[in-house]
């Protein structure tokens, strides 16, 4: 079984690490809403894509009203 011979220091241990950080996401503002969605994505709040409805968003409906 293969075992280090040498302990990794700090330093080269934290430079492999350099690469692993989480990098932040690049929001774009949809173009028939105006709210904040992700590049390439249907935007959550209207359901539309490059200017085209794509998923029908249909209003919350109350159940205890329509119970009664």
């Amino acid at each position: 079984m293969a075992v280090p011979q040498n302990r990794k220091t700090s330093s080269k241990r934290n430079m492999r690490r350099s690469h692993d950080a989480l990098v932040a996401s690049n929001p774009n503002e949809c173009s028939n809403c105006g709210e904040l969605k992700r590049p390439h994505h249907v935007c959550g709040s209207c359901g539309h894509y490059d200017s085209k409805e794509v998923v029908a968003i249909v209003e919350e409906v109350d159940l205890d009203e329509d119970a009664a």
